[in-house]
């Protein structure tokens, strides 16, 4: 009798927990991911596709939320040359930067409560490259309508920390003019539909 009481106690918070709450997927189609590395000798940038991703969201307050994106669209967009625009991206695919085949996917997902006031919040979430999984916060944007909430923000990323190596002065001395810097930044526009999925 005890056990059962309980149980309908555990399910009545959280029914009280996720009143006014609503999960909202991302509009993949309409979501940016722009990415920008840069080197001594200059600097690639291009873009990146987010497969699905969701967020949990409660009066002008993400709750929770996971992202997944997918590390086989890696595409360069400042290249004219295609040969040269193919090979820099089979670069980044390779185990020398990001290893896509072993590691198809990195994910963000949100680990904390995020309070939007006046459009403006800080994000706190835990970002998972190839298989390493390390905090990471942001400030972030929301523009909400009817439809939809368009999220904003920039992540800088320290490739290092995900054992990216190639060209990296964390790892190698004497790189020269061949050094990579490890931050780069992921300029990142999230589109979710307002339309409930719980």
């Amino acid at each position: 009798m005890k056990r059962v009481v309980l149980s309908v106690f555990i399910l009545a918070l959280a029914m009280i927990t996720l009143s006014g709450q609503n999960r909202y997927e991302a509009i993949t189609s309409s979501t940016k991911i722009q990415w920008n590395a840069k080197k001594v000798t200059g600097e690639h940038t291009g873009t990146i596709a987010l497969k699905e991703g969701w967020i949990d969201w409660k009066k002008n307050e993400i709750v929770s939320g996971k992202f997944v994106v997918d590390m086989t669209t890696i595409q360069d967009s400042d290249l004219k040359d295609e040969k040269m625009k193919r090979t820099l991206e089979g670069h980044l695919k390779s185990d020398d930067f990001f290893g896509v085949e072993k590691n198809p996917v990195s994910t963000l997902e949100i680990t904390g409560k995020s309070l939007f006031v006046n459009g403006e919040g800080i994000v706190k979430g835990n970002l998972t490259i190839k298989g390493i999984t390390l905090p990471i916060e942001f400030n972030a944007t929301a523009l909400e309508t009817k439809e939809t909430i368009t999220f904003t923000g920039r992540i800088t990323v320290n490739r290092a920390k995900y054992d990216v190596r190639y060209g990296s002065g964390s790892f190698f001395s004497d790189l020269g003019d061949k050094l990579i810097y490890d931050d780069f930044v992921l300029d990142v526009t999230l589109v979710v539909e307002k339309k409930k999925t719980n």
